[in-house]
């Protein structure tokens, strides 16, 4: 089935994202290892869209607006995570002129937002097991 496919693409997408990511933050490349953890939690937002919908999942980039379509329960500290988890793929794509979220992404705070990532990522990946 295409949506079969489909799916397993955001998936596999996902999962490449997220070890970009890992990557990037070996490379002290901190603000687009971030980018990266946005783009991989997105990807699996996808993935779920396409599981729980059966339709092809929507052009969009907001995390939130993603988990609320596909009519996820969320939490507090989950909406609070993939709204600041939005932020990175903003912040990084259009940084304003002093780069203030690059000198904020220092190796603690990615090592810290990085662990929420992999939290949010776990957490979307038991749901589509």
């Amino acid at each position: 089935m295409e949506l079969d496919r489909t799916k397993t693409f955001w998936l596999e997408e996902a999962e490449e994202a997220k070890q970009v990511a890992e990557h990037l933050f070996e490379k002290k490349d901190y603000s687009y290892s971030l980018f990266f953890g946005h783009l991989a939690i997105e990807k699996l937002l996808k993935a779920l869209y396409v599981a729980r919908k059966a339709e092809q999942a929507p052009y969009i980039h907001n995390l939130l607006r993603l988990a609320e379509s596909i009519g996820l329960s969320l939490a507090d500290e989950q909406r609070d995570d993939l709204i600041r988890i939005t932020a990175f793929h903003l912040e990084s794509r259009y940084p304003d002129e002093k780069r203030s979220f690059r000198n904020k992404c220092t190796r603690g705070y990615t090592k810290k937002e990085l662990t929420k990532i992999d939290g949010v990522f776990a957490w979307l990946i038991s749901m589509l097991e």
